[in-house]
């Protein structure tokens, strides 16, 4: 048992810094989604390289987070944060000022770069300084209601910032996040020393895994635009399963691995980053589908379109601060995250129901709102379980798988579900096509487009079930109130960090 340690008197001020940031990153996804139509206007981006504004972010963002999370655990995660926040701000003033496409295109890679840095160092911050499993529980229920509702606050700033400023705003208001975030963590974050790791950087690891997982999320961006036969697409699935699969082989043997597989093969971890991920999936795809659906169909300007989806991130709150967290420390991590992912999957359910003509508040409102408190009481206990256990050296990287299999699902939703979508929408179209007059009759392609949607939610509904199940079956650890040893993992002496008696 780790000896009793005085909590961090600052640790709750220092909760909103650190929260601050990780809003700042994850809002980041999509508040240029909203913002693109003006920026490749305004700079003349041509169709082919607007996908890469977002494209260039997840990539870098999505390839170095391993990275990242070892050199927080190397370096120190205060110092990490603070450079990725600075990092961050310079890349999003560079791109808010951006004259041309390569300067927008080279910031957005710059943002990815430091994001990967910011983001597995925010987390494991929160891993070493909320020691105590009551404070613990609340501390990992505001940042899941963060990390689950920022993508949904993106798409609300997003609009407010375009219709009332312009799209620059949407990268300029990182300058002002990053700033207040590093101010605080200059005064009130104060790490613990005694988690850092002393070994040398597997630099081996690092370019195998950055390549993998790049090649990985470049590959579902290809086949979205290019189609899944694409000798491209093809190449680049073949070359990720190359590169990981040699990753798993080396950090196996190195003496000082990036990603001690010990972190993965952990059953209760390795149960959250997979249905985390599949989550991810789901819930990615039905931003975009219902951001096109909610602009395009039913005519909402960009500001209405992101306060329509208010209902689900107040639900995402609730469902994180008030259900998991409470419940948290008298129930199972499974009995948390598998019934959150089965509410979660029949808001879904109910939003795959949409028509050209539907009501807002008899389809779109319950779902969003089920949807939500679904995924919050999910996530939480999700994101205290996935640096649940591990090693102090490891809380790094740790972290950073929660954000791999958070934007590698993010991507993989975006294109596969996408894809789903446009075969569902040419295959109606194809069957209830009568004439050529047919084909600009806007009703039609409406209801052509809906249909598309509608097919593409439904997957996203059986991926939550399959997400369910594997939560359900995976995860076996106990309450998480005590300093148990994780179930399972055998290397574990006793939690990661000291776990205060009371």
């Amino acid at each position: 048992m780790s000896e009793t340690l005085q909590p961090d008197p600052k640790r709750w001020t220092a909760l909103i810094f650190i929260a601050t940031a990780q809003l700042m990153v994850v809002l980041d996804s999509t508040i240029v989604n909203i913002a693109l139509p003006s920026a490749q206007a305004d700079l003349g981006i041509s169709d082919g390289n607007r996908q890469w504004v977002v494209t260039a972010y997840t990539l870098a963002f999505g390839g170095l987070l391993l990275f990242g999370g070892r050199v927080a655990d190397l370096w120190g995660r205060k110092n990490t944060f603070i450079v990725g926040l600075l990092g961050f701000a310079a890349a999003s003033a560079l791109g808010g000022a951006a004259v041309n496409t390569p300067m927008l295109l080279g910031a957005r890679g710059l943002q990815g770069i430091f994001g990967a840095l910011l983001a597995p160092a925010a987390l494991s911050l929160l891993a070493v300084m909320f020691t105590d499993a009551k404070e613990r529980a609340k501390a990992f229920g505001i940042y899941g209601a963060i990390a689950g509702a920022g993508a949904a606050v993106g798409l609300i700033l997003g609009g407010v910032l375009t219709e009332y400023l312009n799209w620059r705003w949407a990268l300029f208001v990182n300058i002002a996040f990053a700033i207040t975030a590093t101010i605080g963590a200059l005064m009130y974050i104060h790490e613990p020393a005694e988690g850092r790791n002393r070994n040398r950087l597997d630099v081996p690891g690092v370019i195998l895994a950055s390549a993998g997982l790049v090649a990985l999320v470049y590959g579902f961006s290809r086949a979205e635009s290019d189609g899944w036969g694409a000798g491209m697409t093809i190449g680049l699935f073949v070359a990720s399963v190359v590169l990981l699969g040699s990753f798993v082989v080396v950090e196996g043997r190195v003496k000082a691995p990036l990603l001690p597989l010990r972190v993965v093969t952990e059953r209760n971890r390795g149960g959250v980053y997979l249905s985390l991920g599949l989550a991810i999936i789901a819930m990615f795809g039905l931003f975009l589908f219902l951001t096109y659906y909610l602009q395009g169909v039913m005519g909402y300007s960009a500001l209405k379109s992101g306060f329509a989806f208010l209902p689900m991130v107040a639900g995402m709150i609730v469902g994180s601060t008030q259900i998991g967290t409470r419940l948290m420390l008298r129930v199972r991590p499974r009995l948390l995250m598998a019934p959150g992912f089965m509410l979660a999957a029949i808001g879904m359910a109910i939003l795959a129901q949409i028509k050209v003509d539907s009501s807002y508040s008899t389809i779109l409102l319950p779902g969003m709102v089920l949807m939500g408190l679904g995924m919050g009481t999910a996530f939480m206990p999700a994101m205290s379980l996935a640096t649940h256990g591990v090693r102090p050296e490891d809380a790094g990287v740790a972290s950073a798988m929660v954000n791999t299999s958070q934007q590698v699902g993010g991507s993989i939703g975006t294109a596969l579900l996408n894809t789903l979508a446009a075969s569902a929408t040419t295959a109606w179209i194809a069957d209830h096509t009568t004439s050529v007059a047919d084909l600009s009759n806007q009703l039609f392609i409406n209801k052509a487009a809906v249909h598309g949607y509608s097919v593409a939610i439904w997957w996203a509904t059986g991926i939550l079930f399959v997400a369910a199940v594997l939560a359900f079956v995976m995860i076996n650890a106990g309450v998480q109130n005590s300093s148990e040893r994780a179930e399972g993992d055998e290397s574990v002496e006793d939690f990661a960090v000291p776990v205060i008696a009371h």
